[in-house]
């Protein structure tokens, strides 16, 4: 059986949209500024497919910079029997008429399963089973151990795992595996389900990820979050420890409560294969959160024992109160981890408390000293739109983020409009309050908001980019970002830097 994992074009003026590896949804600028995150679960999944003897196609159409005619085109060369999409909300729709293309692509002589996974789908299966033929729904962030199990029950009759939806008359592949001409095809019937998924797959089962299979160099030079290339991504962990947080697209697929992490010597030896074999320079682990405690410090002892902390830089996502010491960001610098994403938010307390960041503004900015200490140079991801915010709320903070780059605490930063997305307690708030302004999905991509707030839309529009040009243009930062431009790597991240701060402004370009 031969499997397709890609991403369809989806030619818009919004730009380019960021599908892969992201909680909250984003287009960004067309042109030289659009870069692609390396999509660490499809890559999975296309590994764990090839391992077990299936022949696999990356057809990321995005990161190839193809038309959608051209992606279609390479779709109906390939002739897979099944192809694997990630959707996400704001772009839903537009996979629902991707799908239909696809149907009408594939003859009656030659069928194509379809199958989508996301954070969107798996909130509301029922919504694509109904607006589109989609053959299969793998709810959750397993799928890529869904995804194999679905080939094996096509293949060889294994049965389905929980968290798949499917249509009751589905097309089949007889247990032998015969080729896709002797496939029965059936009409769309009604859908049914497995029940709830499981996140009870062991990581450390998982081969290493094949990069040549799945096109890492498509991934691996432009990045704002890689100050020296090429770069690579890696999950460590799934998801996020906490995974409380009321806004967070990804509690959909990774409830806390579930999280999971990799051996340290199996997450070591990726990390090797990286170094060894890719000459990569530079690591981001997307885990929502990275593993801390005895982990953290056995990863890094084995960096530092192994000599990886000086061939390589180590970037990850932590939270404020991950009840890390000076001295644990003191062994991070050693280790060789440099740039750091924190989520702020808001300088609200109230609104820090009903987002569940678990988090008092107070433990903030000694964190960023003790990172700061240490090496690191802190990323901050800050919203507003909250709808019980006020204009005093986002005063206070954009003159947080304001403070943090005065002081040299911070090195960068990330400022969005809230959404809340199907499947988080966010939007069940809004829904139950009438606080939502639409429900069509093509709205909730960060750059309106969608919630009914006591600050004007003009207003909040002007305040994301009071945070970039307030935040960023202060002396501290201009100073530490000049002092970046004594080397090729250092004029390659200030530059991109620049272009994707230009593109934010070209992102608002409205207000």
């Amino acid at each position: 059986m031969k499997i397709a994992i890609g991403y369809p074009p989806l030619e818009s003026e919004k730009g380019v949209p960021q599908l892969s590896q992201n909680r909250q949804f984003q287009w960004t600028a067309p042109g030289p500024m659009a870069y692609f995150i390396y999509p660490v679960i499809p890559a999975s999944a296309a590994t764990l497919l090839k391992a077990k003897r299936y022949e696999v196609v990356w057809l990321d159409g995005l990161a190839e910079k193809w038309s959608y005619q051209q992606w279609l085109d390479q779709v109906k060369k390939a002739k897979p029997d099944l192809i694997m999409m990630e959707a996400k909300t704001p772009v839903i729709k537009s996979y629902w008429r991707v799908i239909k293309d696809l149907k009408r692509l594939f003859t009656v002589h030659y069928s194509l399963f379809t199958v989508l996974v996301g954070d969107h789908v798996t909130a509301l299966p029922e919504e694509s089973m109904k607006n589109s033929p989609v053959d299969y729904i793998l709810t959750g962030g397993d799928y890529d151990f869904l995804l194999l199990n679905l080939v094996e029950h096509l293949t060889k009759g294994k049965e389905l795992e929980p968290g798949i939806w499917y249509r009751e008359a589905a097309a089949f592949l007889n247990p032998s595996g015969l080729k896709s001409s002797t496939r029965r095809v059936f009409p769309a019937a009604a859908y049914v389900n497995t029940g709830k998924f499981k996140l009870n797959h062991g990581l450390n089962s998982l081969p290493i990820i094949d990069r040549d299979l799945t096109k890492w160099w498509l991934y691996a030079y432009k990045n704002s979050n890689f100050y020296r290339a090429p770069g690579a991504y890696t999950m460590f962990g799934r998801d996020c420890w906490w995974g409380k947080c009321t806004f967070c697209s990804w509690t959909t697929l990774y409830p806390g409560k579930c999280y999971r992490t990799l051996e340290v010597s199996k997450a070591l030896d990726e990390v090797g294969n990286l170094i060894e074999n890719f000459y990569v320079k530079e690591i981001m682990d997307d885990s929502g959160t990275f593993p801390v405690g005895d982990w953290l410090k056995e990863f890094c002892q084995g960096m530092i024992e192994r000599g990886y902390n000086r061939k390589v830089r180590m970037n990850c996502n932590m939270r404020f109160n991950a009840g890390l010491s000076e001295k644990d960001y003191q062994l991070m610098g050693q280790a060789g981890f440099r740039f750091i994403l924190y989520g702020l938010e808001s300088a609200s307390q109230e609104t820090l408390d009903r987002i569940n960041k678990n988090l008092k503004v107070e433990q903030i900015e000694p964190v960023l000293r003790w990172a700061k200490k240490a090496g690191l140079m802190p990323h901050l991801t800050v919203m507003v739109g909250y709808p019980w915010e006020d204009e005093k709320d986002v005063q206070k903070t954009i003159s947080l983020a304001e403070y943090f780059f005065k002081k040299g605490l911070a090195d960068s930063l990330q400022a969005t409009i809230v959404i809340p997305y199907p499947g988080t307690p966010l939007f069940a708030y809004c829904q139950k309050e009438g606080l939502l302004k639409t429900k069509d999905w093509d709205h909730s991509d960060m750059r309106e908001p969608v919630m009914k707030t006591k600050v004007s839309e003009k207003k909040l529009m002007s305040a994301v980019r009071n945070l970039y040009t307030r935040s960023i243009w202060t002396p501290r930062f201009m100073i530490n970002t000049l002092s970046q431009l004594k080397s090729i790597d250092g004029i390659r991240y200030v530059g991109f830097q620049a272009l994707k701060y230009f593109g934010k402004l070209w992102e608002f370009k409205g207000v």
